[in-house]
C-alpha cells in the first residue's frame, strides 16, 4: 500500500499502539490526546498534536478510538469526503445509553435478559424488594466506564445488591446519574465481534473471551480489562444469531470500525449483554497480533469502505495486561508516589518487540517510562495453535520484563477447556 497520512483522535490514548504499529509500518502518523493529564502518554513514539481539526486536511485517513460524542465528528468528517474510521451518533448510543442497545437488540430479534431502568437509588432498591432474585447492577454513560461500578449479584433473594445500591447512594449518586438492572442468568460469558467497512461485515469474525476481575481466579474489584483469549473464525451460528442481524442498520448508518457483542450463553439461547461498539481495550492490540495484513492498509480500507481480504493467523491470542498501582483504581497522588516515570526494562533485548503492546508509556533517551495517570503499563500477547502454548508464550515473554510494582493475571485462558466444551456442545461455535 502507499504511504498514507494517518490521523488518530483520542480522548484517552487509548489506540496509541496501534498508531505505534501504523507509524512503524512506514506511514506518517499524527496523534491527538484530549485528557490533560495523559497527554505525555506515546511522547517519542509518535508525532502528536494539540489540535486534531488544524490536521484534517492534511489526513487521508482519521481514526476515533471511542464513543461519548465522537460518532458525531466521524460522521461530520465522512459527510465532508474524508475517509474515516469511526462511528455515528447512533452506534455511540448502542454503547452509552444500555436501554436503548437493548431495545435496539430485541428490534432485531435478538433475545435479550429482562431488565429495568432507574434513575434513582430507592425506585431501584424498592423493586429489587419486590422482586427478590439476582441482578447485575450496570451503569448507563460515562459512568460504565468505571468498570469496579459494575456489581453482578450472587444472592438469589438480591440482598447484596440492595447492600451495593444502598452503598452507591451515599458514594457514587452524583457519578451514577443512570443505571440498569438487569436479570441474571448462568452460562458461558463469550463475545462476538467483527469489522465493518460502511456496507458489510469484514471475515473472519472474532470471538473473544474477556477477563475482567483483578485477580485470577475471577476474584477482585472489576477492572477495564486484565486480559482476552481470542482466535479468528468464519461465521458461525453465534454471529448469525447477534451482529449478523444488525448488518442491515450498521449499513444505513455507514459505521465503519469494529463492534462487539458480550454475550451470556446457555442451552436455552444467547442473551447478549452490551454493545462495544468501537475498539476494544486490549482487545485491538491483541488482535493485530493475530493479523497478517498491516494494520495500517487494513484501518485505510474500513475507511474507503473497500473490502480487501483480513488475513489472520491460525489458533489462538493470549493477551496479558501488565500494570502497577493504583490499577483499577485513579488516585494520582498513589500513581505519583508507586508507578510515575517509572522504567520499563527488558532483562534480554527484545530487538523485534514481538508480543510487546505498549499503553501508558512515553520513550526518552531510549527508556520507557511510565506516564498518565492510570498505572496500564504493556499487553503481552501469546500465539499459537492451542492455548496452552500461547499461554506458555505470552508468559515467558512477561518473565523478561522487569517495572517495579508490575502485577498481571497469570490464569488467562484457563477457563477454556470448560468453556469451549459447552460452548460446542450447545453448538454455537459451529460454522453456518
Amino acid at each position: 500500500m502507499d504511504k498514507k497520512n494517518f490521523l488518530f483522535v483520542s480522548f484517552d490514548a487509548l489506540l496509541i499502539d496501534t498508531a505505534w504499529r501504523v507509524a512503524r509500518e512506514g506511514h506518517d502518523v499524527c496523534f491527538y490526546i484530549d485528557h490533560p493529564l495523559k497527554k505525555t502518554i506515546g511522547d517519542g513514539f509518535v508525532p502528536k498534536t494539540d489540535d486534531w481539526r488544524a490536521e484534517v486536511d492534511w489526513a487521508d485517513v482519521i481514526v476515533f478510538d471511542d464513543v461519548l460524542g465522537m460518532g458525531s465528528w466521524a460522521a461530520e468528517l465522512r459527510q465532508r469526503g474524508k475517509a474515516v474510521v469511526g462511528g455515528t451518533p447512533y452506534t455511540d448510543r448502542l454503547e452509552d445509553d444500555r436501554s436503548f442497545g437493548q431495545k435496539e437488540l430485541k428490534k432485531h430479534g435478538i433475545s435479550i435478559l429482562p431488565y429495568e431502568e432507574f434513575d434513582n437509588f430507592d425506585d431501584a432498591i424498592r423493586y429489587v424488594e419486590n422482586n427478590p432474585a439476582a441482578y447485575v447492577i450496570k451503569p448507563s454513560g460515562e459512568a460504565q466506564n468505571v468498570k469496579r461500578l459494575l456489581f453482578v449479584g450472587q444472592e438469589d433473594d438480591g440482598r447484596d445488591v440492595v447492600q451495593v445500591l444502598e452503598t452507591y447512594q451515599r458514594l457514587y449518586a452524583e457519578q451514577v446519574k443512570v443505571f440498569q438492572l438487569q436479570k441474571r442468568v448462568g452460562g458461558v460469558e463469550v463475545a462476538v465481534g467483527a469489522f465493518f467497512n460502511g456496507y458489510e461485515y469484514v471475515t473472519p469474525i472474532n470471538i473473544n473471551f474477556e477477563h475482567k476481575k483483578l485477580f485470577p481466579g475471577n476474584i477482585g474489584p472489576s477492572t477495564g480489562e486484565m486480559g482476552t483469549l481470542m482466535y479468528w473464525s468464519a461465521p458461525n451460528r453465534l454471529f448469525n444469531r447477534t451482529l449478523k442481524r444488525l448488518e442491515n442498520k450498521l449499513r444505513d448508518e455507514r459505521y465503519v470500525g469494529y463492534i462487539d457483542l458480550n454475550c451470556i450463553v446457555n442451552s436455552q439461547g444467547v442473551y447478549p449483554l452490551e454493545f462495544t461498539a468501537r475498539f476494544g481495550y486490549p482487545s485491538i492490540m491483541i488482535q493485530q497480533a493475530g493479523m497478517v495484513t498491516p494494520i495500517g492498509a487494513f484501518l485505510a480500507s474500513l475507511a474507503e469502505g473497500r473490502s480487501i481480504p483480513l488475513k489472520t493467523r491460525t489458533g489462538f491470542q493470549v493477551g496479558v495486561r501488565v500494570v502497577v498501582p493504583p490499577y483499577p483504581y485513579q488516585d494520582m497522588d498513589a500513581f505519583k508516589a508507586m508507578s510515575k516515570d517509572a522504567v520499563v526494562l527488558f532483562k534480554k533485548p527484545n530487538q523485534n518487540l514481538d508480543g510487546i503492546h505498549i499503553e501508558d508509556v512515553r520513550l526518552e533517551n531510549d527508556a520507557w517510562l511510565i506516564t498518565g495517570m492510570s498505572g496500564v503499563v504493556l499487553v503481552v500477547v501469546g500465539m499459537a495453535p492451542t492455548v496452552k502454548q500461547a499461554q506458555a508464550q505470552a508468559y515467558n515473554r512477561i518473565k523478561n520484563i522487569m517495572i517495579p510494582n508490575m502485577y498481571y493475571r497469570t490464569d488467562i485462558g484457563d477457563r477454556w477447556m470448560e468453556d469451549s466444551d459447552r460452548l460446542h456442545n450447545w453448538g454455537y461455535l459451529r460454522e453456518a
